[in-house]
């Protein structure tokens, strides 16, 4: 006896789409807003850009296009010169555990004039630039997760300065605490991007935005590079002024 075979082709398409594609009813997640700091007005910032204030000369060494810090002495870089609106994209990583650095924006020629070794800049806004060795090495010591950090970008005003920050923010401070965790572990680049516009500051970390405040004051200053103990690399470091 003779059977007779209808074969059907469905197209893979379809058998993948039935398979894998979300629910009907689920939407799609948004794209992230990711900036590269390429395109009209963008630049990079490099070594020419800054200049020394109370760190040892190898401190800070410009190669390939990026910095290495190596975190001694505790002080600050600072861009040659002023800014007031402009956005600023960087990337960063840590090269040991508990590592501490930051980016400092606004910081007034007050806060740097004779500054002192081993002293940061008693003014400006800080983002915060910590590994999660840092949290954890806390928790140890103190038995209790921290309650006045995180490790996934704070923004905060520094010494004199002063800042409304994004919620969720510290207790009983200024300190605004990201709104989601999105920094990687040591070893590994992390993408900032920071929007700095009319006295307010929006920080991006790897592709979302999380943190930051308005009525910054100062909201006009320096760009500082922050050694802080550990060594740290930074690069790709680029900026568009606005008006």
């Amino acid at each position: 006896m003779k059977f007779a075979f209808t074969i059907v082709l469905i197209p893979a398409a379809l058998l993948l789409g039935g398979l894998f594609s979300p629910a009907a009813d689920e939407p799609a997640a948004p794209p992230k807003a990711f900036i590269d700091g390429t395109g009209l007005g963008w630049r990079s910032l490099e070594e020419a850009d800054f200049t020394a204030v109370n760190c040892d000369p190898e401190t800070f060494t410009w190669k390939d296009g990026g910095v290495q810090c190596t975190g001694q002495p505790v002080g600050v870089v600072r861009s040659q010169k002023k800014f007031t609106n402009f956005e600023l994209v960087a990337q960063w990583k840590h090269l040991k555990s508990a590592g501490n650095s930051g980016i400092f924006l606004w910081a007034s020629e007050e806060a740097l004039t004779g500054l002192a070794r081993n002293a940061l800049p008693p003014g400006g806004i800080e983002v915060q630039v910590l590994d999660h060795g840092y949290a954890e090495q806390f928790e140890k010591q103190n038995g209790k997760k921290p309650d006045w950090f995180t490790t996934h970008g704070d923004v905060f005003p520094v010494g004199k300065s002063d800042m409304t920050p994004f919620p969720p923010a510290a207790p009983g401070g200024k300190r605004s605490f990201p709104r989601k965790n999105l920094s990687k572990g040591v070893g590994e680049w992390n993408h900032y991007y920071i929007r700095a516009i009319n006295g307010e500051v929006r920080l991006w970390v790897n592709g979302e935005e999380v943190s930051g405040g308005t009525n910054c004051e100062p909201h006009t200053g320096f760009l500082c590079l922050e050694s802080e103990g550990s060594p740290v690399e930074f690069k790709n470091l680029r900026i568009r002024e606005l008006p």
